[in-house]
């Protein structure tokens, strides 16, 4: 089976967001905005792009992310595209500024330099060999995936205008927790979500069902908003936790309702987590527990949904000398119930991942892949060595977190689409 790569960033456990900056201070941070993949839009009034559009750019990070290498190609008269540009960009932390040097199709080579004068404003000076001024170029950043160009010569006459819009690949099937850009979400869910779509997320998953909706939409008003942003909704977080687990009436009720209003969402898989697992002191409250799971997970099934379960660290505990997670996946039927591994929670609760991915293979339909920064930029967990186990786990949805930014959200959710797509899905 074709595995769903579907990525999930989430902040404090679900619960509380972390702390993070809102705004991009260095020029080496302002400049990695510029990767990616680009097309050019109809034109730079709008950011509406063409079925072939008249250019397409990419801008790959390299080297320590200290520079980018840039390759520019145009339509011809058969939609065909030929290199018209090729550079490298970089920043030079002794002069703090940016540096370029490239050529273009004709053996003409260049140099350039400038910097960001704003956290949105960038401007390089272009020289021939010779030392010869001979364009200036203004970057405007309108959002992380938008941004206008314009060249300018010597007399500072508009000699061209274009806008790019981040057109990421979507082949690998990397996705996103909305929780991750919450707040955005909250004042401006329609442009969130066309950001994420751009920098490349194929597909979302919720944190946020209520009153039988998703951000003050219906299911079926959701579904189209995300669809529009060129991606789909995948999956939900949702939680019940019924003080009688042999309440059926209750049990029943609750879940068949929230199945309908997923359903008529689109969604693959609903998923749930446990807050109480600490309170917890006998064997029987375990089977309680599992016994719940293989109901909801029944009625999921009998649906047409998944039904998913989620760990933090406390399913690390012991209880009457029995790890509380492998109690659960020793009890809950495997036909109904599956797992979505959290490898920083894992990790955190004092065990490798690794281990319950041979201990019981094909359990695991999902991970959540969590740093205690950006993805990778800890040192402390081993992604790559993890990701050697796709096929043992029988994961199907790979689901990253990022448990505290660095940057503002939209750019760390940017830069875990980068971590996931280049460095652990080679």
């Amino acid at each position: 089976m074709k595995s769903v790569l579907y990525l999930i960033i989430v902040l404090n456990s679900f619960v509380s967001f972390a702390q993070e900056k809102d705004s991009l201070f260095s020029q080496k941070e302002r400049l990695r905005q510029y990767a990616g993949q680009w097309v050019s839009a109809i034109d730079p009034s709008t950011d509406s792009v063409a079925k072939f559009p008249q250019i397409k750019m990419s801008s790959i990070n390299n080297f320590n992310n200290h520079s980018l290498t840039v390759d520019v190609l145009q339509k011809d008269s058969t939609n065909q595209y030929d290199q018209i540009l090729h550079e490298i960009i970089g920043y030079d932390r002794v002069t703090d500024t940016i540096f370029a040097a490239g050529h273009n199709a004709q053996g003409a080579f260049f140099t350039g330099k400038g910097a960001f004068s704003s956290e949105n404003h960038w401007t390089m000076q272009d020289k021939d060999l010779n030392g010869n001024k001979t364009m200036k170029v203004d970057f405007n950043f309108q959002n992380y995936t938008d941004v206008i160009l314009e060249g300018f010569d010597t007399n500072e006459k508009s000699l061209w205008k274009t806008r790019y819009i981040k057109q990421n690949p979507k082949d690998k099937n990397i996705g996103i927790q909305l929780v991750s850009v919450h707040k955005e979400m909250l004042k401006k869910p329609e442009q969130t979500l066309i950001q994420l779509g751009r920098m490349g997320y194929s597909y979302v998953e919720t944190f946020v069902y209520k009153e039988g909706g998703f951000y003050g939409r219906s299911p079926e008003q959701f579904k189209v908003m995300v669809e529009k942003s060129g991606m789909k909704f995948l999956g939900s977080m949702t939680f019940f936790d019924p003080e009688d687990k042999n309440d059926d009436a209750a049990i029943n009720t609750w879940w068949n309702k929230t199945i309908q209003d997923h359903k008529k969402a689109g969604v693959e898989y609903l998923s749930t987590s446990n807050s109480k697992l600490k309170g917890i002191k006998t064997i029987k409250e375990l089977k309680e527990y599992s016994n719940y799971y293989n109901k909801v997970g029944k009625l999921c099934k009998e649906n047409g949904l998944k039904f998913v379960y989620h760990n933090h660290a406390d399913e690390f505990l012991k209880v009457e000398g029995v790890t509380i997670y492998d109690y659960f996946l020793q009890n809950t039927n495997p036909e109904y119930v599956y797992f979505q591994s959290d490898v920083y929670w894992m990790q955190v609760g004092g065990v490798n991942p690794v281990h319950y991915f041979k201990t019981y293979p094909n359990r695991f339909i999902s991970w959540h892949v969590k740093d205690y920064k950006e993805l990778g930029a800890s040192g402390k967990i081993d992604f790559k060595d993890i990701f050697n186990y796709q096929e043992i786990a029988g994961v199907q949805y790979i689901l990253s977190e990022v448990e505290e930014y660095s940057f503002p959200p939209l750019f760390s959710v940017g830069l875990a689409w980068e971590y996931i797509y280049y460095e652990l899905l080679k």
